[in-house]
């Protein structure tokens, strides 16, 4: 595997970001680059971040050998926003800077994770074989965190039925989908898609750029532990894996506005369904509903409200004639 770069997207969580960055040091295999995207483009973060280039640059020395496009040799590069981008504008400016110096991989991620030591070895393992790959994840507490990889386009929903145990023998599941928590994929995916969307500011970015992923190769989600989440997010257990997080009303907002977003795409690709969108919407406010109910009980009013003005906004971007999909980058 060659020229493998880590794509961080970070905003306000300084200590959350020294501490990623610390594990990165601890890597088995040097990262060809390290991009950070700094959506406060705060003194503090970028003080952060250039006392991890030198220390990286110590630890794995200059890439003098395999100079970048602009002819840099440090293995770090900060970029910082003007304006909040949110994630998704995050991810998009950190792939294309990132694609831009020349890298061949992304392994992307926030700010509120640690790599496992083997993590960059073992993706580059899988790299002979997929293009597109998304390992498992220990959650805060060190169990096991759930990921639903599969997708239900003309839902457009995850499906609550997918599996997540590992059947013996079972080396990789087919996914459609994939997370900006780790998602590991090669400069021909980016090539062949283009980059990841930052219209959506927040939230289902991720599993739409696994499933146009999933139209040009395979995707797999392989049963090895990569990295894990470092921020402790309140919760409601369902079942034996499964949890019902808290979120933030922002967040309930995007959830349904961004649903817009994703039926252009699936129209696009002959998956939309109008009868099963509407359904999928009623399923997904059924679900916030009960988020609200179960762990965010001080949200009822405020959180109902954003989920409305969300859906009001998907129906414009679901007839706006201006509307166009990220370009391939080829």
């Amino acid at each position: 595997m060659r020229r493998a770069a880590i794509v961080i997207v970070t905003y306000k969580r300084q200590e959350l970001l020294a501490g990623l960055l610390d594990s990165v040091l601890g890597l088995t295999v040097a990262p060809w680059r390290v991009v950070v995207v700094d959506n406060e483009n705060s003194v503090e973060t970028a003080r952060i971040v250039a006392d991890f280039a030198k220390r990286s640059d110590v630890r794995w020395g200059v890439d003098e050998d395999d100079p970048d496009a602009m002819g840099g040799t440090s293995r770090t590069a900060y970029i910082g926003m003007e304006t909040n981008t949110g994630g998704s504008g995050g991810f998009s400016e950190g792939v294309r800077r990132a694609f831009d110096l020349g890298a061949e991989w992304f392994w992307v991620m926030d700010d509120d994770v640690a790599v496992e030591p083997g993590g960059l070895e073992t993706l580059a393992r899988w790299s002979g074989e997929a293009e597109a790959v998304m390992g498992q994840r220990r959650d805060f507490d060190g169990g096991h965190f759930f990921w639903q990889h599969r997708f239900w386009p003309r839902l457009a929903i995850y499906n609550p039925l997918s599996r997540d145990s590992w059947r013996p023998g079972e080396r990789y599941k087919l996914a459609n989908a994939l997370c900006f928590e780790g998602g590991f994929f090669s400069r021909g995916v980016v090539e062949k898609i283009g980059l990841p969307d930052a219209r959506f500011f927040i939230y289902l970015d991720d599993a739409l750029y696994g499933y146009l992923a999933s139209k040009v190769t395979p995707v797999y989600y392989v049963p090895d532990y990569v990295l894990s989440r470092r921020r402790e997010v309140a919760n409601q257990a369902v079942g034996s894996i499964r949890q019902l997080n808290s979120t933030s009303d922002m967040t309930r907002y995007y959830i349904t506005r961004n649903r817009g977003y994703l039926a252009r795409y699936f129209r696009l690709h002959g998956e939309y369904s109008p009868l099963g969108f509407a359904l999928g919407t009623a399923l997904t406010f059924a679900k916030e509903l009960i988020r609200i109910a179960v762990v965010d009980r001080a949200h009822l009013v405020s959180g109902m409200r954003r989920l409305v003005a969300g859906q009001r906004d998907a129906r414009r971007i679901l007839h706006d004639t201006s509307w166009k999909p990220m370009p391939p980058l080829e």
